[in-house]
Formats: C-alpha cells, structure tokens, sequence
C-alpha cells in the first residue's frame, strides 16, 4: 500500500501551490505514494492560472478525509472558505488564518493516522507566533531538533529562530548534550547510518582563540562534547565555522551541529539551495523545502521546484527507513543470565550457529565485554 503524505499549501499569497503543484505533476512521484493537499481548490486555481498552459487543465479529486485518497490524483481536502483572497506577494491576515487551518487539519490526521508523514509549504510565521518547528514540538511527543539536509550535508541547530542578542544565554552544556543526542538517535533511525560522525561548530571566531575571544568552548561545548562521547556518541570540535566550511572539511562528517540559526545555514544554502527542512526528534516525520514564501516571485511562474520535490522523496525515505530500523530492532536476540568465574551475573546472547545449526550469527555477544573504542577521524 502507498503511503498517504499530507501537503500543506501554506501561505496562499506565496509560491506554495506554484511548487506543489510542479512537483507532483512530475507524474513518477504518484507511483510511490498518494498525495493529500490541505488547501482549498478555488484559491488553487487562481495560483494555477499564473502557470503555464501545460497545468491550465489541473483537476482535483476532492475529498473530505485522507483515507479517501486516490491513486493517481490530485486529492485535496478543503480547510479554509472558497472566498479567502489572494493578493500575491503580500502578507495579510486572511493567508495567516488560512495557512494555520491547513496545518491544524493536517496535523490532526497525522495524529490519529490516517496520514503517515507531513510535507509543509512555507507560511509567515506570524500565522503560528513562529516556525513550523515550534509549532510541531507542541503538539507531538519527543523533542524537536532543526535540520537542513541534502545529499552532501546535515546541518541542525542548538538554537532554532532565536535573536542573536539571546543565544549566548541558550548555549548551555545541557542543551548541547540534549541535541547532540537527537541528532545521533536521528541519524542513526531516520537515516540509516550505524555510527554517524558529527561535527560542532564553536560560538565564538576562531573557536573562542584559547579565551581570549569567548569562554563558551571551553566553559560549555568542549565538556558537552566529552560528556557525548562517554554515552558513545562520535561528536568532534568545536571548529570554527569559516574555516570548517571553506576548507571544506564538512564533507568528512554525516552531521553538524551549529549553534545558531544563521550559523549553520547561510553555508548550507550558499551550496544548495534546493536542501530540504527537516523535524528530527518528533514521533512524526515532516519535512519542508528549505526555502520561504517567496513573495517578491508569487505569481509569476518562477519558483522553483526542487527543495520542495526532494522535501516530498525525503519524507517518503525517512518513512522507510524508520519502519526498517524499528523493524529490525522488534524482536532482539534471545539471551540467557549466567554467572561468570567470580560469580558475577553476565547476559549471554544466544549463539544461533551452536543453537540451530544456522550460519547467521557466529560470535557470543557478552555485555560484561567493552564496546569499540572510539576510532579517530
């Protein structure tokens, strides 16, 4: 069965149903799942007339729950009045109440599950008194960490839409372990990766020059980091951020972990702006182009649809991949509890090669035995 993917249009004055509807009338996107859009058909049209004749003749299959859902169609659940206007290009109260509709309702079938994953069009924040980030943490379990992905690189965030003025007061040793965590569990579910290695940026220029420039990285990054690598998380740095990113030695990492917002992503978008917006850390999967409302191009047929295309693939793959690795995780090796020469109680994991004459499994696995050692970069 194909997953159900539930698209948000997002703000009605920008180029959200432009790149929607240029990515899913790329029609292989409909052999790997059905598509549900969360909008409303009259507004659609009017954003569809400012294409090219070649999606003049768009129809949609309207329906007013996601499990309805047709193979094939432009399926699209109503969520705000036929008469909200459209002005392109401007920021109004009447987009905000329509874009927050949307999501209101999306977020409800992804919660009772009749959507499994949330791809969402930009909106101006003053429709949710911030970001979709914030917006997703409060209304689904676990603990929300902000990651710009493409296929060469994976920046998160300590701090999300913060002013500059507050992150120093946000930078804490706590806060740095708790998402240095998020991103390794993340990695590791949601990507496929067995033993990601993650590099943080510093605060300060020149990673705070010995103290001289900034005592945070040796006051708060520095023991965060050591305190990751004891719970067996491959994190290095801090590294300044100019020269980690115009030396290129990013490449040498699956992740990094910025402090701030601008930090991370002015490099990540000065290399790719076709990356895709990624919420780690939440029991959902949503994913978003990388990119805003783009209201200086609304209307004029020039958005492009890359980010938000990968940001459709990219929720389709996590999807996978989370399904996979819970899989594989749901039924563990048995184990039987012995006493070793000392007497102390050992967990033995059963050999299934000595057991069952299979040729899985040849070793024993004792948890009395240490782990890998951290290996070096």
């Amino acid at each position: 069965m194909k997953p159900i993917i539930a698209i948000t249009a997002g703000d009605t004055n920008g180029i959200g149903y432009e790149v929607i509807i240029k990515s899913l009338l790329a029609g292989y996107i409909f052999e790997i799942m059905r598509p549900v859009i969360y909008g409303n058909a009259v507004v659609a049209k009017q954003h569809i007339q400012t294409l090219g004749e070649e999606y003049h003749n768009v129809t949609w299959n309207i329906i007013s729950d996601a499990r309805q859902a047709k193979d094939g169609r432009l399926n699209l659940i109503s969520c705000y009045p036929d008469d909200t206007p459209v002005q392109f290009g401007t920021a109004t109260d009447a987009a905000n109440k329509a874009a927050k509709a949307a999501l209101d309702r999306a977020c409800q079938d992804l919660k009772e599950g009749t959507v499994q994953a949330l791809v969402t069009a930009p909106i101006n924040k003053e429709a949710l008194g911030g970001g979709h980030t914030e917006y997703l943490a409060q209304r689904f379990e676990g603990e929300q960490l902000m990651m710009l992905c493409s296929d060469s690189l994976r920046v998160a965030l300590v701090c999300n839409h913060v002013a500059i003025a507050d992150i120093p007061a946000q930078i804490t040793e706590e806060r740095i372990l708790q998402k240095l965590t998020i991103l390794n569990n993340s990695l590791k579910r949601d990507f496929g990766l067995e033993k990601p290695r993650i590099a943080v940026l510093a605060l300060n220029p020149h990673a705070g020059d010995s103290g001289l420039l900034g005592k945070e990285e040796q006051e708060i990054i520095v023991p965060a980091l050591n305190k990751a690598k004891e719970q067996g998380i491959w994190a290095f740095g801090p590294y300044p951020s100019d020269g980690f990113f115009g030396t290129g030695h990013f490449s040498h990492f699956d992740a990094v972990l910025a402090m701030y917002h601008d930090q991370g992503l002015i490099p990540f978008k000065t290399l790719d702006m076709s990356g895709v917006n990624y919420t780690a850390g939440l029991s959902i999967i949503r994913t978003s182009p990388d990119h805003g409302t783009g209201y200086d191009i609304a209307g004029k047929d020039q958005a492009d649809p890359s980010s938000m295309r990968n940001a459709i693939f990219m929720a389709i793959d996590v999807l996978r991949q989370r399904a996979e690795y819970d899989e594989l995780r749901r039924n563990p090796l048995p184990f039987i509890e012995r006493d070793d020469k000392e007497g102390r109680p050992r967990r033995e994991f059963i050999d299934f090669k000595t057991t069952t004459g299979g040729n899985r499994f040849n070793n024993v696995q004792r948890d009395d035995v240490p782990g890998t050692k951290e290996q070096n970069v």
